[in-house]
């Protein structure tokens, strides 16, 4: 599953930015597709920039994604914290707004379906709709939602 969206991710980036100059990616470094997207943007030669949600947003990652979310983190250009102590819903979707709002277009790996909570990626596609953000949401065959 990850290698399609790594794949869909590398496709749009390419379309988006082709030479790869002046990429800059943005990102929350969520456990799946967030953190594949920001490698993605670091592989192509991109900078990155992390906005995270919450002082305890980290302690909300499974285990297993923290060794990769800290390493994200330390090769950013750049770390945005918002003001959030947790790591809620609320706090997610925030942080998602002032990633749209720093954006000039919004890649989402989405299948098209409503969010199953609050600040999903359904919420941050339609607010980045409504914003006049552009939107590729790449869903590549054979993707399933865990």
């Amino acid at each position: 599953m990850a290698a399609l969206v790594v794949a869909g991710i590398d496709a749009e980036l390419s379309r988006l930015v082709p030479s790869g100059e002046g990429l800059v990616g943005l990102s929350c470094l969520a456990d799946g597709a967030d953190q594949l997207f920001a490698a993605a943007v670091l592989d192509r030669g991109g900078l990155l920039e992390v906005i995270a949600p919450a002082q305890e947003y980290r302690d909300g990652l499974p285990d297993a994604d923290k060794p990769r979310y800290d390493e994200l983190l330390s090769r950013a250009r750049a770390v945005h914290r918002c003001a959030h102590r947790e790591s809620t819903a609320e706090a997610h979707m925030d942080a998602s707004r002032v990633m749209v709002d720093r954006a000039d277009h919004l890649i989402a790996v989405w299948n098209g379906e409503p969010a199953r909570a609050y600040g999903g990626t359904a919420d941050v596609v339609e607010y980045a709709r409504d914003k006049g953000v552009p939107v590729s949401v790449v869903w590549p065959p054979g993707a399933y939602r865990e």
